[in-house]
């Protein structure tokens, strides 16, 4: 495993977080892991060019989120831990699909009451689109400003359950034919993120089993995280 402090650019983090598996979205690995911990340290602040915030996307680890989004399509990214961000690999994805579902479809969840009534109205209208801004997706599910928080809330459910992705950002596109403003979050559904390869590996995985793998890998990663916290983060 490649040292944190040894993480100087987007390819060393690409190389670290393929090889781990998954990881934290940002510096707070909530005592499991995160690759970028080293944030948080002054001293190793100055073993590395690595900056958050400075839209180089070379060097800010914010910069590589868009990257990810936009370049690969063996990782995954969203709310997926502690209703936080993070990164999930393609190896590993089918392990945490297996227990986060249990082989349970998205209209047996909700029947089931396991997703929430504005969780569905998102899913409905993403799932009947190929890719929505959170705009579009507000628009289309009749959501208003007053609707923010159970917006929010709902969508991170879905992301949480990895029954939605993120898959991409756009921006506003003046009538000069120009991009502006802040980048707008794409969205689809898992099945269109990842394909039906995915989903055909889930379908042999037991879920106790991919419990224990995904619990030892962390281990390896962290071998002092505590079984509360690991619990959490594996079954979100």
């Amino acid at each position: 495993m490649q040292e944190t402090n040894k993480i100087h650019n987007y390819d060393d983090f690409i190389e670290t977080l393929l090889t781990a598996g998954f990881c934290m979205g940002n510096s707070n690995a909530e005592g499991i892991y995160a690759i970028l911990e080293f944030e948080w340290n002054e001293q190793l602040a100055y073993e590395t060019p690595v900056r958050w915030f400075t839209g180089d996307p070379v060097t800010d680890p914010n910069a590589w989120i868009s990257r990810v989004l936009e370049e690969r399509n063996d990782i995954t990214y969203g709310k997926l831990f502690f209703k936080k961000s993070g990164y999930i690999t393609k190896e590993w994805f089918p392990y945490f699909l297996a227990v986060r579902q249990g082989g349970v479809s998205f209209d047996e969840a909700h029947d089931n009451g396991l997703i929430s009534h504005f969780a569905k109205r998102i899913y409905d209208v993403v799932s009947t689109n190929e890719t929505l801004a959170v705009e579009e997706i507000k628009r289309l599910g009749g959501f208003s400003r007053e609707n923010k928080s159970v917006f929010d809330r709902a969508l991170t459910e879905l992301q949480m359950k990895l029954f939605i992705s993120p898959c991409g950002r756009r921006y506003k596109v003046s009538q000069k034919g120009e991009e502006y403003g802040m980048a707008s979050t794409m969205y689809c559904t898992t099945e269109r993120f990842w394909g039906d390869e995915i989903f055909e590996k889930t379908d042999n995985i037991n879920p106790d089993e991919a419990v224990e793998k995904i619990r030892k890998q962390i281990l390896k990663l962290n071998p002092s995280a505590e079984d509360k916290k690991i619990s959490k983060f594996i079954h979100g």
